[in-house]
């Protein structure tokens, strides 16, 4: 997966992550207030392993010669 790839997927998870914030702040139910929360912690840690894919990705594209076919 490019770095690109792994940012376009972060920035699509950025945007779920968005759009669970927004129903936690809709919400008066405590019981859902608690699953969106769990759903909040889920999709910051997918954030996060994907700004990390695409640390190593652009680090190893930036290794690569110019010259050298892309994987």
């Amino acid at each position: 997966m490019s770095a690109d790839e792994s940012l376009n997927n972060a920035e699509n998870l950025l945007a779920r992550l968005e759009a669970a914030r927004a129903r936690l702040d809709e919400t008066q139910d405590a019981d859902q207030a608690i699953e969106i929360l769990q759903e909040l912690a889920e999709l910051a840690k997918e954030v996060e392993a994907e700004l990390q894919r695409a640390k190593r990705a652009a680090e190893t594209e930036a290794a690569q010669p110019p010259d050298a076919p892309a994987s």
